[in-house]
């Protein structure tokens, strides 16, 4: 636990916030499916979005956004239709909505930024949504951010919400953060949505560099099963309402921001980890020893995303080959004789070899029965060492079952 504390109110519990969530009518199943985030004044906006050539319309136009003008007060997020693969008419619906909740919002379009998550290759329902702007906007409220986060979801099974406080300069400053994904969840963003609201004042480069590192130590190491998605957005708002000094360079109390905001960022990855599609239990698994962070992750994001090993898992089977032949096809060379594999407190491969016993022993027989059981807890953690370097790092999954399949089979039926 880092120097703050967590507290409640989500993307609300920062200074200059409301948010809202409706049901607008763009699911089939008449669940919530838009949500709206505004800050009172404007804000420094930052943002990490997915690396995948085929695109979502609102992921461009919140790119060129940014890059022409680093401040947002807005974000809209629609649920059911992704948005993604529609061409120009899906571009032009997404200004229309820009357009549409400016006016009611009596603000510039620029300081609107979009989301959307979905089916990809189904355009946003524009009836519904111009009915529904006035109905959100009228639903703003202070203690909003519930019902913004229900809003976002699609095949998630729970809501995924965080807010931490800490103090700078005898100040409270506050982050909270929402986020979605279940499923087409990987490495490089996954379909996730997270979206994080702060009262600090920070310069705008700062802030998108923290964002970045702060994106890379968790959503890009979550993976559920290896599909990058088309609507992958993370956006960042801080607006300075805390009334702290500016910060604008790296010192101690960046320091002590960014630490936060990473927190807040792998709280929501661990979350969205924990509820893949089909999932029984989180995966954690950390890697020492590397050459350095950036190696040690690579490491931990193969092991977390390797189908036998989730597979293995799901079966409660402690198969530590499995571990280690992901470790071996990483892409960071390391000497086996260093590598060493645990699961949980057991462990099972030392010094680049299994541990020596007799296997037709009645002490090698309960060590793999409790090793069994340990894996039927609700998060699994698997520590792997493969030399002596600083480089340490983390990444998260679930199990793979064959409820995955099921909820994928059925995805657009």
């Amino acid at each position: 636990m880092g120097d703050w504390q967590e507290i409640t109110g989500g993307v609300t519990a920062a200074r200059g916030y409301k948010a809202a969530g409706i049901t607008a009518g763009l699911k089939p199943s008449r669940l919530p499916d838009l949500a709206l985030i505004l800050s009172d004044v404007d804000a420094i906006a930052a943002g990490v979005f997915t690396t995948s050539h085929v695109k979502a319309a609102c992921v461009d136009y919140c790119r060129q956004r940014l890059q022409a003008k680093h401040s947002a007060r807005v974000i809209l997020c629609n649920a059911g239709q992704a948005n993604a693969a529609t061409g120009s008419q899906g571009v032009k619906d997404a200004l229309e909505t820009v357009d549409l909740l400016a006016k009611e919002l009596r603000i510039s379009p620029e300081a609107i930024l979009l989301a959307s998550t979905g089916v990809i290759g189904q355009r946003i329902k524009m009836d519904a949504l111009r009915r529904g702007i006035p109905k959100l906007v009228a639903a703003l409220a202070e203690d909003g951010s519930d019902a913004a986060a229900g809003a976002i979801m699609t095949t998630d099974l729970v809501t995924k919400s965080i807010a931490l406080e800490t103090s700078i300069n005898d100040r409270p400053v506050r982050i909270g953060g929402i986020a979605k994904g279940s499923g087409m969840i990987h490495p490089n963003m996954a379909t996730m949505l997270a979206f994080v609201t702060c009262d600090a004042a920070v310069s705008s480069t700062l802030w998108q560099q923290m964002l970045t590192r702060a994106a890379d130590r968790s959503f890009n190491s979550i993976t559920v099963d290896g599909d990058t998605s088309t609507n992958d957005s993370l956006i960042a708002l801080a607006n300075g309402e805390s009334r702290t000094p500016a910060i604008t360079e790296m010192g101690a109390e960046a320091e002590k921001l960014e630490a936060m905001l990473t927190a807040v960022c792998q709280h929501l990855a661990r979350a969205i980890a924990r509820d893949g599609e089909g999932a029984t239990c989180l995966v954690e698994v950390k890697v020492t020893g590397a050459p350095d962070e950036t190696a040690a992750r690579q490491i931990a994001k193969t092991i977390a995303g390797s189908s036998l090993v989730k597979s293995a898992i799901f079966g409660r089977d402690p198969n530590w080959g499995r571990i280690a032949g992901a470790a071996g096809r990483a892409g960071v060379p390391f000497e086996q004789e260093n590598l060493q594999i645990k699961l949980g407190n057991f462990l099972l491969f030392e010094n680049g070899q299994p541990l020596p016993f007799d296997k037709a022993s009645v002490s090698a027989y309960l060590k793999q029965a409790a090793a069994g059981a340990y894996m039927k807890e609700d998060t699994v953690l698997i520590s792997v060492t493969v030399g002596n370097g600083n480089g340490t790092g983390k990444a998260w999954g679930c199990d793979l079952s064959y409820d995955y399949v099921r909820i994928n089979a059925e995805y657009t039926t």
